[in-house]
Order: C-alpha cells, then structure tokens, then sequence
C-alpha cells in the first residue's frame, strides 16, 4: 500500500437546503485525525468513485434525518479500498475492496463500519451501480412488488441508474416491461436491455399510450418521478396492481423541496390494488443476499450496468456531477471516479 496523505479533502452541508452547490463547500481534513477516530469495528476506506444520487439533494435539505444541524458530511455511497482497519478487523484486509452506503460517503476518506460494508473481489465501478440502485430494483421488485412471471411491469425513469437494473430485472424474470424516458438515445438503450415498450414521454402522451396499449392495466410499477407520472401511474393500475414508490424526484429540486403524491384509497379499493413505499434502510438485513445475486448476474452476462461519468472525474467535482444528474441528461447510473481518468461512459 502507498503511503497515505498528511491532509484530504471531503464535502459538507454547511447550512440546509437543496440547492447543492449554494450549501455545501469542500474542506480539509487531516488524515491522522481518521486514525485517531478509528473504532474497533471500524475501516479506512480510500474512495475510488462516489456515486451519485437524485436524493443527495433531499439530505442536504435535512429531509432524512430529524433535526439535522449542520455543517455535516453528505453524499451516500461510494467503492473504494481499505487502507486502514480498527483492533478487531483483521489486517489482511488492507488492500482489499469494498462497496458502502452510508450518510457522509463524498470524501477522499472516509471511516466505515466493517460489517456494514459489501466486500468486493475488485474495484470494477459497475459494482457501485448494483449498490444503491441495484439493491433497490431488486428488493422493491422482488419484496414489495411479489414480482412473478407473465406481468406487465412499468418502469418510469427508465434510463437512470435504479431504472435500468429494474427494466433488466423484470425482463430477466420473464415479464413483459414498459419504460419511461426523456429522449431518443434512452430509447435505443432501454431497448438494447431488452425494455418491450419504451415511452418518450416528449415525444408521446404517457397517459394516451398506456390506455390504448394496455387497456388490462400495469400489474407491477416502479416508480420514482412522483407527480403526474404517479397519478397516471395509480390511474393505470390493473387489479391487485402493485405501485412501488420508490422515490418523488420531480419534487426534489423545487422551492418547497421533496413531497408526496396525494391518494384517494377509493382507488385501491375497487380494484384490490396496493400502494407501497421503499426506503432502502429499511431493508439492510436483505442486503447481502440481494447484492450476491445481482454479482452473479452482471458476471455471467446476464445484467449490464451502463455508467455514466458525464466526464467527470475528482472531489471537485462532485456539486458538478450531483448538477448533472439533476438535468435529467445521464443514461444510467452517475459515479464520479475520484482517480481514474475521466471518460464520458466507462
């Protein structure tokens, strides 16, 4: 292992709110204060590449966690390699890779508990995109949504990095899947992974496509836009359908911040249908299982994570890539690599 710097740098929240570069800022950090920290069950871990999500911005605005004051450290997830690791984790695992999620994760450095952590055989950044985005395809396919066979499975944001893996997922598991998206590129790489049906939401009425070509309903939805793509959504929903809510993107960047979709439970009742919410932490205890699983696949080829670096690369630019995401322009998931050279797609 290299020799470790005097000083690293890692970005904080220092007032709330959601516009992400107007409340966070990059600081420096003595690297033996790390050290000095250092739990028994804790790691060292050397950041490789962050990865970016639409709900970045909900932390910053104090939306996760009561009370939050700042400055505090933001960011979720990253892959990277322990340099360092407490008295009760072996020192055979120095060198070694790992996947976290954790709040606080965009720095150069970052302490994490060991066993919270998902060991990784290489820093290949795929892995990153089966993290946050993959385990929530999986787990909210698989648990809330009771996925089978034979369904019709809607996907909105189709293109992004939860999306993709769902579309995939559903596809893999022998459904017929729908995908929503924003432009003609998207569309050609949704249908590359096998997406049945892919709606440019630009260029043709969401709502008008689903009611003619699906006049039985959606037996499955995933979705994360909130707004009208939900109320179409629920609208559209065939008997004892299933509406993930997975997030409300859409409202995120508003002047009023994250919200939710109103429910009239009228339109549950008559058709026996379901309307289930998912928070990833909530479902730590299935993260191991979901994460084996979904390896297993992207290494027999079954599963492709398509990355998306907008030509990013480093700490700076994180408030950058955080902006980028929030264009809607990214197909796939957002990771930063904080040390490889930068390329539009990896």
């Amino acid at each position: 292992m290299s020799s470790q710097p005097t000083t690293f740098r890692k970005l904080e929240a220092f007032a709330i709110g959601n516009d992400f570069s107007k409340v966070t800022r990059m600081v420096s950090v003595e690297y033996e204060s790390l050290l000095k920290n250092l739990r028994p069950h804790q790691v060292v871990v050397k950041n490789l590449y962050l990865g970016i999500n639409a709900s970045d911005i909900n932390y910053t605005n104090g939306k996760y966690v009561a009370n939050m004051k700042p400055p505090f450290d933001v960011g979720f997830e990253a892959l990277g390699q322990i340099v360092a690791v407490g008295s009760n984790i072996p020192k055979e695992k120095i060198g070694t890779y790992l996947t976290y999620s954790q709040y606080g994760a965009f720095g150069e450095y970052v302490i994490t508990p060991y066993k919270r952590a998902i060991p990784v055989k290489s820093p290949r950044p795929e892995l990153l995109g089966l993290l946050t985005s993959g385990l929530t395809a999986s787990i909210a396919l698989t648990v809330n949504g009771q996925m089978t066979k034979g369904e019709t499975v809607l996907v909105t944001a189709a293109a992004g990095g939860a999306g993709q893996i769902a579309v995939q997922l559903a596809k893999l598991a022998g459904n017929h899947v729908i995908g929503t998206c924003s432009s003609d590129d998207k569309v050609a790489m949704l249908k590359s992974m096998g997406c049945d049906r892919v709606i440019n939401y630009k260029k043709e009425d969401f709502e008008a496509v689903l009611k003619k070509e699906y006049p039985k309903g959606l037996d499955i939805v995933f979705e994360s836009v909130g707004g009208k793509f939900f109320d179409v959504s629920l609208k559209r929903l065939a008997v004892k359908g299933r509406l993930i809510v997975i997030g409300s993107m859409s409202s995120y960047a508003t002047a009023d911040g994250m919200k939710g979709d109103k429910i009239d439970t009228l339109q549950l009742l008559g058709k026996s249908r379901t309307v289930t919410g998912f928070f990833m932490p909530a479902y730590e205890n299935l993260f191991a299982e979901h994460m084996a699983g979904l390896v297993q696949l992207l290494d027999a080829g079954k599963l492709t994570v398509q990355l998306d670096t907008a030509g990013l690369s480093g700490i700076d630019s994180v408030v950058e890539a955080v902006e980028y995401l929030h264009s809607g322009k990214n197909k796939g998931k957002v990771v930063l690599p904080l040390t490889a050279k930068p390329q539009s797609k990896l």
